[in-house]
């Protein structure tokens, strides 16, 4: 059950492989599963089916929870990414040194693994809604694997503090009180957010392009986030180097 090495070395181009998955639907036209309907749209037309609300009322309601749910991915990506840094979330191998008992890491123990879940959970909405519930599922299998190979490799790695740690925080569900001491661990803000454009990215089309009904446009947006992201990451150096100092 638990990720290998393979995997979580291509962690980003398999999770773009199932969100494309998701975003392609190809069991619609071959198979006639489903409808090319955004999840976004076929919400808004069960809400309104409801009575409750009109159509369009119930439109801008879910534009307005697609919003909030990538408002939410977007600050605990650059949160975590501010105390973890760039250069050790970006890697492409896992790695171990002291544990990490602060900012988000305090309340749950993977708050990038929870924040690309919300991300993903965001971008779902302008996914037809088969594509939608496929690529979630997909996506949540994959990130537990992730999750349960990094807890192998740090117990190996850090042993008995990382155990302690594991007994003091919860996995994914955060808890909002703490015992646990601040280890004053400097936070990085201003490279996390230049890490975490495609969070960022993803954030604006649904609070900003949502609002033009045009999915093409919205995912568009989203793949030049993700190319700026790439390439932001590649040009931060510096970043890595104090990265690794910290």
């Amino acid at each position: 059950m638990r990720a290998s090495a393979i995997e979580f070395r291509f962690r980003v181009g398999i999770i773009f492989v199932i969100i494309a998955l998701g975003y392609w639907a190809p069991w619609i036209e071959a198979w006639g599963v489903g409808r090319r309907l955004s999840l976004l749209g076929w919400l808004a037309l069960e809400i309104s089916r409801t009575g409750l609300l009109r159509f369009t009322a119930a439109t801008s309601v879910v534009i307005i929870a697609g919003a909030l749910i990538a408002a939410a991915s977007t600050a605990v990506r650059i949160w975590g990414t501010a105390y973890l840094g760039p250069f050790t979330v970006n890697n492409m191998e896992m790695k171990a040194g002291m544990v990490m008992a602060d900012g988000p890491y305090r309340h749950v123990r993977n708050p990038l693994y929870v924040g690309t879940w919300l991300m993903c959970a965001a971008m779902a909405f302008i996914m037809p809604a088969t594509g939608a519930l496929v690529a979630m599922v997909l996506l949540s299998v994959f990130l537990w694997r992730l999750i349960l190979g990094e807890e192998r490799f740090l117990t190996a790695q850090i042993g008995a503090p990382y155990l302690a740690y594991r007994r003091a925080v919860p996995r994914i569900i955060p808890q909002l009180r703490t015992n646990l001491p601040s280890t004053t661990h400097k936070a990085h803000w201003g490279a996390s957010m230049l890490s975490e454009l495609n969070p960022i990215g993803v954030f604006v089309t649904l609070a900003v392009f949502s609002w033009s009904y045009n999915n093409r446009l919205m995912v568009r947006a989203i793949l030049v986030s993700f190319g700026l992201s790439l390439v932001v990451q590649a040009l931060m150096p510096q970043v890595r180097r104090e990265s690794v100092a910290a």
